[in-house]
């Protein structure tokens, strides 16, 4: 945990409030009816209910701290004033594989807000790296375990 910004898209926001809301709430509440249910079954010294319980509550209060932490320290990104002439965090950016001929839209974020399956992908993850502060038109080489990409820059929105 530590001072730096962390620039956050509305979206990405109110993602985090919400999984911060429902750990603080439905999450809580979950645990503390194991617990009690655990206690009840008496012997807490050999009750595997019991420790399995109490590792879930460290784990949500981990989460729920690094939560609090991440949204202390957002800046939220004013959409509005991103570039579209380069690709930046909050951009949407259209790549097209020079190997296969596929294309992809990737939208580019923090590392908290990425979730692959969205496509948004992370600007310090390996794709995310190569293409930012690119423009239409450039060609960008990524090195990845398998080898090389080459991603040609079709669209920034």
């Amino acid at each position: 945990m530590g001072s730096d910004y962390i620039n956050l898209t509305r979206g990405g926001r109110d993602k985090l409030c919400e999984e911060l809301d429902s750990l603080k709430g439905d999450k809580r509440r979950e645990i503390a009816k194991a617990l009690d249910e655990a206690r009840s079954h008496g012997d807490l010294s050999e009750n595997a209910e019991y420790d399995a319980a109490k590792e879930a509550q460290a784990m949500n209060e981990r989460r729920v701290s690094e939560l609090e932490d991440i949204l202390i320290r957002a800046r939220l990104i004013d959409e509005t004033k991103i570039s579209k002439d380069e690709a930046l965090l909050s951009a949407t950016v259209t790549v097209r594989d020079l190997g296969s001929g596929e294309e992809f839209d990737y939208m580019l974020v923090s590392e908290e807000e990425s979730d692959y399956d969205m496509d948004k992908i992370s600007i310090t993850s390996p794709v995310g790296e190569a293409i930012l502060g690119h423009k239409v038109g450039d060609i960008v080489e990524i090195q990845i375990p398998a080898g090389i990409l080459k991603y040609e820059i079709m669209k920034i929105s």
